[in-house]
């Protein structure tokens, strides 16, 4: 029989004096993250800086949360460059990705290491709830699903040509399988067509990037914190784990996928929902 690997062979990522790097390690790696004021974006900027990345951060217009996360992020020693932009605007959008590329190469480097698309449209706690159903959804499809995958492009792009690079989406585990209402008709018009968009932009780019998306199950961000009784119920009757995902639970997924630890993962959507029936 074959003999068994020793510790340096079995383990890829293992130092010449077999000391493993520590679990997603981003040290020294800058990259993008869209929707970064608050939430699961927030969650996710401050899980990379802790990582050891440095930081782009987006925003729209809540800038004084952006600010709250650049400096949650430099506590942990990361560089961290704001930079806004409206993704309703197509134009904007691909400025932004030019921006993104300017402070890349002013830092001496040819393109992102990684890059989250988590920018999205609240419709649940903010004025957009009001606006009609047309509207909604003309405003998930744009900023939801037009940036995500105009921005995944853009970014691939340069990651292949400099050798490689990880990209994340946000997806919606109930975009598979349904959920009734309004919210839920437009969610999912928007979270499948991402999801459904990474598995063929995965192929496109593969191998020198990895894309990869996350759907997120019933996440306690601002909506949840408020939710009445009757969705908080709901919540625990649809989840096995019985109790809300937190920003943090998404955050820590996000970095395993944006590391070298899911060096052979891409094209993958990933349920993060508390073991919710799909």
């Amino acid at each position: 029989m074959p003999s068994s690997p020793d510790a340096t062979e079995a383990s890829p990522r293992a130092t010449t004096d077999c000391t493993p790097t520590p679990f997603g390690d981003l040290s020294g790696r800058l990259g993008v993250v869209t929707g970064a004021s608050s939430g699961i974006g927030r969650a996710i900027a401050i899980e990379l800086a802790a990582a050891g990345a440095d930081l782009i951060l987006h925003y729209a217009r809540n800038r004084d949360g952006a600010d709250q996360t650049a400096e949650a992020a430099k506590r942990f020693g990361a560089d961290v460059v704001l930079a806004s932009a409206d993704f309703s605007d197509v134009a904007f959008t691909e400025q932004f990705a030019a921006n993104v590329q300017g402070i890349v190469q002013g830092r001496g480097e040819a393109a992102p290491a990684f890059w989250v698309n988590n920018a999205g449209v609240d419709l649940l706690t903010t004025d957009a709830r009001r606006a009609s159903y047309a509207e909604r959804l003309r405003l998930l499809l744009e900023i939801d699903v037009r940036s995500a995958v105009l921005l995944s492009r853009a970014a691939a792009e340069t990651m292949r040509d400099a050798g490689g690079g990880a990209i994340l989406n946000i997806g919606w585990d109930q975009s598979e399988r349904g959920m009734g209402g309004e919210s839920g008709e437009l969610f999912a018009a928007a979270k499948a067509s991402i999801q459904a968009a990474t598995r063929s932009l995965a192929v496109s780019y593969a191998p020198a990037v990895r894309i990869n998306c996350i759907a997120p199950g019933w996440i306690r961000t601002a909506w949840g914190e408020t939710a009445p009784d009757e969705w908080q119920q709901r919540v625990m009757d649809e989840t096995p784990l019985k109790r809300w995902g937190e920003p943090e639970d998404i955050a820590r997924l996000a970095r395993f996928l944006l590391s070298d630890d899911a060096a052979y993962l891409t094209g993958q959507v990933v349920f993060a929902n508390g073991g919710a029936e799909r």
